[in-house]
């Protein structure tokens, strides 16, 4: 991989932190495109990295970006947008127009590799705009013939500095107990540095090209258990409340209503309507494909949710040791 050009857009959120980190350390020459240049400047140390300031949804800031690269690699997503058919405005900007235009830019500018985030659970007539809108996102990727585009999808993302994981483990040092919508989707949690260690794997071995892997840890479990572990971990387990339906969808209506993101809403609830879990059918690669052994959630959840595997550590701590 030295001296691999390679363009990351959405390469200064959580995901993106840790696989530009590997790519880096696999000495790929890697420019980080952000919609602001503080978002990013936290990569700024790695070696043989650049964070330039664009606007990706600007065909002519794309051009300039992927000018001269081996490879593109696009993990922008949003979880929440305003309602709409088949989905809402914002999905459709995100999820839908940018890697279009990320596929004509990519062709005009001779890139010959195009590696693209999408989600389990994505499909044509999913029961949410989220998985609607990803599906018709990976067909926006692989809308140019002349660029092999590699499709990712992985189930819910874990490690340090999740969205995840640590928000559960935060409302529960907070709450006296958790009122839970969704509480038995199923899910199959695959770990951030194997999620990174996909794409990287993926640049390396040619027949990756016009492939589709399906992300998922060694595990599945509900949300219930996912919510009870991080409280565990966290070091302040709470009683879960398991929430009815009607119940669940009013919670996620008045999240909605209240400034900022959500922590929940009722296209979230829809996607949970379908288990986000890798099915013994799928025709798709795994990470097993890409001779990669998944990572356990309770091996390495723990070291970042606050509570050390080894129950001893409480008492070295307060012993000051």
């Amino acid at each position: 991989m030295d001296d691999l050009n390679v363009v990351v857009i959405g390469g200064s959120g959580f995901i993106g932190s840790h696989l530009v980190a590997q790519l880096a350390g696999a000495g790929a020459r890697v420019l980080v495109a952000s919609r602001r240049y503080e978002d990013a400047k936290h990569l700024i140390f790695l070696p043989r990295l650049e964070v330039r300031q664009a606007d990706v949804h600007d065909d002519a800031a794309l051009a300039q970006l992927l000018r001269g690269a081996d490879a593109v690699i696009n993990l922008v997503g949003l979880l929440h947008s305003r309602p709409g058919a088949p989905y809402g405005a914002d999905f459709a900007r995100a999820h839908v127009a940018l890697p279009r235009r990320i596929a004509a830019a990519a062709v005009a500018a001779g890139v010959p590799r195009y590696l693209h985030m999408s989600a389990l659970g994505a499909a044509a007539d999913g029961p949410s705009m989220y998985a609607r809108s990803k599906w018709d996102g990976e067909l926006a990727a692989r809308s140019r013939p002349p660029l092999a585009a590699t499709i990712f999808r992985p189930s819910v993302v874990f490690g340090p500095g999740d969205h995840f994981l640590n928000l559960f483990a935060g409302m529960q040092r907070l709450l006296p107990l958790v009122p839970l919508a969704g509480a038995d989707a199923r899910f199959e949690p695959v770990y951030v540095g194997d999620v990174a260690q996909a794409f990287v794997a993926a640049l390396r071995q040619p027949r990756s090209r016009n492939q589709v892997y399906e992300l998922g840890g060694p595990q599945v479990f509900t949300l219930a258990q996912l919510v009870r572990l991080a409280g565990v971990y966290g070091g302040h387990p709470r009683p879960i409340v398991k929430l009815p339906d009607a119940l669940a969808r009013l919670q996620a209506r008045l999240f909605e209503c209240l400034p900022g993101t959500p922590l929940m809403s009722r296209d979230n609830l829809d996607s949970m309507r379908v288990d986000n879990v890798i099915a013994p059918t799928t025709t798709a690669l795994t990470l097993a494909d890409l001779g990669i052994r998944p990572t356990a959630l309770q091996a390495a959840a723990p070291h970042y949710l606050g509570k050390a595997a080894d129950p001893l550590d409480d008492y070295r701590r307060r012993a000051g040791r």
